[in-house]
């Protein structure tokens, strides 16, 4: 009775300073409070006090921050063991060389795991129960939130909003932000090398508030983001510039420091699609100084399904919900509802439990790797695979920058003449070679381009330069096969 009566006890406590801090006590339950309360603890306070935390924010060194740079061939093979279905064989003989690694990445055995384990051994819904399941899938639920924050630098775990995928994010803000700020004549900055979903959004809410799409092209020289263009569109009438980190056709990496300066200025808010850059580089977006920022786990050896959303708090508090339901709830009345304090606001419904675990997964796998590492092993191979097609492959057009002359992602998007670039995907498949042809969700830019498709080969920290090798020599194969 004595420990009972301590527990109740402990119970109102925790209840009284959720209440205090904003969390909700309806529509949910006491296993939501402790994950609460350690989500408003800022990340980086966290990470001082956890071992074996995130190397942007340890105090002391971790295996990810070694003097060593790039990867090993030995590390890459013991690297490509943890991920299963690069052992595949497909078209009954033949291995499998996985180069479509922009369009989604394969998954790690550690994040397949952690996925399998949450369906056999704790399967319950977050937020809504005090039994033992429901309390350690919560638990593992904001676990996950608070190792995406430490990920990509937030300040806080509070400051991450899970969602479906990029796309979703991208909707979020310009359904919440965008229809409460924007308004005829006001100005939205984006490039011609955006993703559909950092398009389409815009041109629906243009349509419901009038407001202006602006677009900046490329430098015709480098096919690289033209930085003067980008300078004279960015206007008094600008309300926001929102822009891809790296181009998926392209491979550029934009000068995201120099782009917040210029919006700025003119008081402009900047919302960064890193879906090309999170899974490949370090990054940091209080560092970068953004407003928001979005990202899908798919691409980063996450689940398909989750993705998330990165939002100045200041700016999230403003924001009005983006769907109605249970657990973005304060209060419900039969006339009226109160909120949520972020991230819950904007988390209506049951989430995508299990994916987010297993993004917290991902997040913790390439973080024992090194993100730096990953980076520069990657920029090695991605400038090698760039030579050895201009050096073997003629008559082929690589879009985008020189990996000599500028930062570039490990991709090629290319064309050869005379020939379209479905036709050669398709036989290179033959060979057990993965690549992607189309448009690759950037039709403006094609346009722009005066081209109708591309072929793109894009590698990731598990491909190999005999791999790159493979290709090159089966692109050779496939273009005499047509000619």
């Amino acid at each position: 009775r004595e420990r009972e009566r301590e527990r109740r006890k402990e119970g109102r406590r925790r209840m009284a300073i959720g209440k205090r801090a904003g969390i909700p006590t309806t529509c949910g339950s006491s296993s939501r409070l402790s994950s609460s309360l350690a989500a408003s603890t800022p990340a980086r306070e966290r990470g001082r006090k956890k071992q074996g935390n995130s190397r942007r924010w340890s105090t002391s060194p971790s295996p990810s921050s070694s003097v060593q740079r790039g990867l090993g061939a030995k590390e890459v093979e013991t690297i490509r063991e943890e991920f299963p279905i690069l052992k595949e064989v497909v078209h009954s003989n033949k291995p499998l060389i996985y180069l479509d690694n922009a369009a989604t990445s394969q998954k790690p055995l550690d994040v397949l795991k952690v996925m399998e384990e949450y369906y056999n051994e704790y399967n319950s819904n977050v937020h809504r129960g005090v039994h033992a399941l429901s309390a350690k899938a919560t638990d593992r639920y904001e676990e996950a939130r608070e190792k995406v924050a430490r990920f990509v630098g937030a300040g806080s775990s509070r400051e991450i909003v899970f969602t479906r995928n990029a796309s979703e994010a991208i909707n979020l803000v310009a359904y919440t932000w965008g229809l409460q700020n924007l308004k005829e004549g006001d100005e939205v900055v984006l490039s011609v090398a955006e993703h559909h979903s950092n398009i389409v959004p815009w041109q629906l809410i243009s349509r419901q508030t009038k407001c202006v799409l602006k677009y900046v092209y490329l430098d015709p020289e480098t096919q690289m983001l033209d930085m003067n263009q980008m300078e004279s569109a960015i206007t008094e009438k600008t309300k926001l510039v929102t822009v891809g980190h790296v181009s998926n056709v392209l491979g550029c990496v934009n000068p995201v420091e120099e782009i917040v300066q210029l919006a700025r200025r003119r008081g402009a808010k900047v919302l960064l699609d890193a879906c090309q850059s999170v899974p490949h580089m370090p990054v940091d977006f209080e560092k970068l100084q953004v407003d928001f920022a979005v990202c899908s786990g798919h691409k980063m050896c996450a689940p398909t399904g989750i993705g998330f959303l990165w939002g100045r708090m200041d700016l999230l508090q403003e924001l009005p919900p983006f769907m109605g339901g249970g657990e973005m709830i304060q209060d419900v009345y039969e006339d009226h509802s109160t909120f949520a304090m972020p991230p819950g606001k904007f988390e209506a419904g049951t989430p995508a439990i299990c994916e987010a675990i297993g993004l917290g997964a991902a997040c913790d796998y390439l973080d024992k790797i090194g993100m730096q590492r990953v980076e520069d092993f990657e920029h090695e191979m991605g400038t090698y695979m760039y030579e050895e097609l201009v050096k073997n492959i003629e008559g082929i057009k690589i879009y985008g920058p020189n990996p000599k002359q500028a930062p570039r992602a490990a991709l090629a998007a290319f064309n050869v003449e005379g020939l379209h670039a479905t036709d050669m995907s398709m036989i290179l498949d033959q060979y057990g070679i993965a690549i992607r042809s189309g448009h690759h969700c950037t039709q403006p830019l094609h346009h722009y381009l005066g081209i109708n498709a591309t072929a793109r080969a894009s590698l990731y920290l598990y491909n190999t330069k005999e791999e790159v090798d493979q290709f090159v020599q089966k692109l050779k194969e496939t273009i005499e096969f047509f000619r």
